[in-house]
Formats: structure tokens, C-alpha cells, sequence
């Protein structure tokens, strides 16, 4: 069992989730609110997630785990948690090996074509959006990752 506090990750994201419901009240535009919206999705995960492994802990304090099975899958939890990005606009996911991409888990895209003048492997590219785009939101994004280690995304996918 790890040494880390869940429970002070938890009251983390829970003061962070109502600052970031204030801070949606002030939202003048469809893209703000999207935003807020998403983060505050990708908040309540987290929680959830800091709850189911608590919960983990409790059981196995209580000492009946002859099997090692609530020992793993609390082992398990910690690495998902620690390996979660809360994704606010696209996600774009490429395969190499197999030259397809996909846009927010969407259908697969082959980015080889070939035609008479040869071979062309063309990927979209994922791009950040300035603060500026983001507005308030981008420092409370900040504070959060910081404050948590829970990575957030905030970019566009453009095709060349």
C-alpha cells in the first residue's frame, strides 16, 4: 500500500471542483462553458476515483484479504489515477505502426496515401490553446495540475 494521501487529494479536488463551478457562472460564451464543463467532468472522476481507493484501503485494513486480490486492485487504481489526463477540447491518438490516427476516440484514419508520385504518410498535429483563448480558466488549470499531478489537456487537432 502506498504511503500517499488520498484523502488530501481528494479535499484538493473537491475545493478545486467548487472553484471551478464559481468560476462557470462568469462564462460569456459557449466555448468557456465547454470548458468548465468538461473540467468539472474530468473533476468528478478523480473524485470518484480518490473514493474507490479509500474505499480500497479500508478493506484492506480491515485485514481479510487472504487472496491479495483487494491488495492488487488497489495497486491497479493508484497506477489509472496517477496515468489520468482530463481532456478539455481534442484528443488525438497515433499509431505508428499501423500509420492510422484517431480524433476523440472517434473511427480510425489511415494517414498513408500513395499515388504516382510516391508515398505520403500525413499525421493531423495536436495544438495547444493560449491562455488568452482559455481566459480565467487557465490559471485554476495550472493550480490544478500542480496541486494534484492530475495532467490536463487543452488542445486542438489541425490537419495540414
Amino acid at each position: 500500500m502506498s504511503d500517499f494521501n488520498f484523502l488530501m487529494l481528494h479535499a484538493k479536488l473537491a475545493g478545486f471542483k467548487l472553484l471551478v463551478t464559481a468560476n462557470r457562472i462568469g462564462c460569456d460564451d459557449e466555448f468557456s462553458t465547454t470548458l468548465h464543463d468538461r473540467l468539472l467532468a474530468g473533476l468528478d472522476a478523480a473524485i470518484d476515483a480518490t473514493r474507490h481507493i479509500m474505499a480500497l484501503q479500508r478493506e484492506l485494513l480491515s485485514g481479510d484479504d487472504p487472496d491479495g486480490m483487494i491488495s492488487c486492485e488497489l495497486q491497479g487504481a493508484e497506477e489509472i489515477l496517477a496515468r489520468r489526463t482530463i481532456v478539455l477540447l481534442d484528443e488525438l491518438e497515433i499509431d505508428y505502426d499501423t500509420n492510422e490516427y484517431r480524433v476523440n476516440a472517434g473511427e480510425g484514419h489511415n494517414a498513408l496515401a500513395a499515388d504516382c508520385d510516391g508515398i505520403e504518410i500525413s499525421y493531423p498535429a495536436s495544438v495547444s490553446v493560449s491562455d488568452t483563448e482559455i481566459g480565467p480558466l487557465a490559471t485554476i488549470i495550472r493550480d490544478i495540475a500542480r496541486e494534484t499531478g492530475i495532467a490536463i489537456s487543452i488542445a486542438r487537432v489541425v490537419y495540414d
